[in-house]
């Protein structure tokens, strides 16, 4: 059984036309939330968008029987779900349907601390995320790619704190709310 970070970067917002450009992942700590493991970035300009959903697929555990065996962890993880499960049709490879097993999306608590606002719940909002990566496709046709691989990195950075520290915190709220029943 393994949580693993997830998150993606893409040229767009609709993945009919927008393409994938990097898939990230992570393995994390089941306990604390921690990074465990390297980060993994596989990058369509060394290659091809195909080519790093079939490299996702193949060194990951993601299409398993075992449901449990790759958890993606992120935020806001039906962006990267709507990518994965298209992209990966058009390219005539197993679809990646992440959502209809385990997963854990901190887009909802996101939105709780902003007071049920989704307006203003991004990570950016939240953690030191510099950015909500609205640059990518920019930087990408510039190929400035190691500023993408340098955002990615931070973000990743600033997922695995915010992770850690709910990880921290949200087992005394589930105690301080026993105390009221």
């Amino acid at each position: 059984m393994g949580n693993f970070y997830l998150d993606i970067e893409t040229t767009g917002l609709n993945p009919e036309k927008d393409k994938i450009l990097t898939i990230q992942y992570q393995e994390l700590d089941r306990n604390t939330g921690e990074a465990k493991g390297e980060l993994i970035i596989l990058k369509e300009w060394e290659s091809s968008e195909k080519e790093i959903i079939q490299k996702f697929i193949a060194d990951t555990t993601i299409l398993d029987d075992y449901a449990f065996s790759f958890i993606p962890v992120g935020y806001n993880l039906n962006f990267e779900h709507n990518f994965l499960i298209k992209r990966a049709k058009i390219h005539g490879l197993p679809p990646i349907d992440i959502l209809n097993n385990p997963f854990i999306d901190l887009r909802a608590i996101g939105i709780l601390m902003n007071g049920g606002e989704f307006k203003g719940s991004g990570l950016d909002k939240l953690t030191g995320k510099v950015s909500d990566g609205k640059n990518i496709p920019i930087l990408y046709n510039n190929s400035e790619y190691k500023s993408i691989v340098s955002y990615i990195q931070m973000e990743t950075r600033e997922f695995i704190k915010f992770n850690v520290w709910l990880y921290k915190k949200l087992p005394d709220l589930l105690k301080e709310f026993e105390a009221t029943l």
